[in-house]
């Protein structure tokens, strides 16, 4: 409950002091882009990643963890956040990337998922590219707008049910027009807040819902070692772990991720990415 609380608190205060969260720098990849595919989730037709299958009435499936036998795995995710009002505060200078936090992830050879809003990948191609390019990591979608699915989320604005489906898909198409190749078909909502309404609205996109169980409690955290405790201390086999990659905002996720890396390790974790929990999941492909 402590847990749940401190997240709570920290997406209320990110919402009113950037409305939603900005994400990952990493070096440019000059290859060539990606050409743009089909209007929704696109994947390589050879290794389509696993989804879950819908949910009851043919509801977007909801993923929270993976097995908690057969492997001590855990998947550490990093949400993305980008808001259309916040182009201005960038086009001033404030930074929103985390170069230090991606070079940390290589240096260590850590699995990760990115869920990035489409906003962001359109302020930030470059290092969205590099992300969405690199064998490391993949890329999920956040919402374009980074717009709340339900009504009372943490004081983010929210957006219309009759444009859920079209928020999710045009982050689709940003990611593609930046060069990001492959997306995977995996969404988290927006401060995580969804209902029965946003699941069935989101079914026709094929993507599972991607929650989480452990709350690192990194947004506008001052403690590393306080906040990677909370991680270390919640964290079970086939965990996923929420935590954001904006240096101005969540200050201390290298030196939390410096931190619980080696300590996991040592108790005989692996980190994967969050396909590959679904999949051990019973996902299908």
């Amino acid at each position: 409950m402590i847990t749940l609380v401190r997240h709570i608190a920290a997406v209320g205060a990110l919402s009113a002091a950037l409305s939603g969260l900005a994400a990952c720098g990493a070096p440019e990849d000059t290859r060539a882009p990606h050409p743009a595919s089909s209007a929704t989730v696109t994947t390589s037709p050879s290794a389509r990643p696993p989804t879950l299958a819908p949910g009851p009435a043919g509801l977007t499936p909801v993923f929270e963890h993976g097995p908690q036998t057969g492997g001590k795995t855990v998947a550490l995710t990093f949400d993305a956040d980008m808001t259309a009002g916040q182009g201005a505060r960038a086009a001033r200078g404030e930074r929103f990337d985390n170069p230090g936090l991606v070079a940390a992830l290589r240096e260590l050879k850590v699995p990760a998922t990115v869920f990035m809003t489409g906003r962001w990948a359109e302020e930030y191609p470059r290092q969205a590219r590099s992300i969405g390019r690199d064998p490391l990591f993949e890329v999920a979608n956040h919402s374009y707008s980074h717009y709340a699915f339900t009504e009372d989320c943490y004081g983010l604005p929210t957006v219309g049910e009759e444009r859920m489906r079209a928020d999710v898909e045009r982050a689709y198409a940003a990611f593609r027009k930046v060069g990001v190749r492959d997306a995977m078909p995996y969404f988290r909502f927006p401060g995580g807040c969804y209902d029965r309404r946003a699941l069935k609205a989101l079914a026709a996109v094929g993507v599972t819902a991607v929650q989480w169980d452990v709350v690192s409690g990194d947004a506008f955290a001052t403690d590393a070692r306080a906040v990677a405790q909370e991680v270390l201390d919640g964290v079970r086999p086939g965990s996923v772990v929420v935590l954001h990659c904006t240096l101005s905002a969540a200050p201390t996720t290298e030196r939390v991720v410096r931190r619980v890396v080696p300590e996991l390790r040592a108790r005989g974790f692996r980190f994967v990415k969050v396909s590959e929990l679904i999949g051990a999941a019973g996902g299908r492909d």
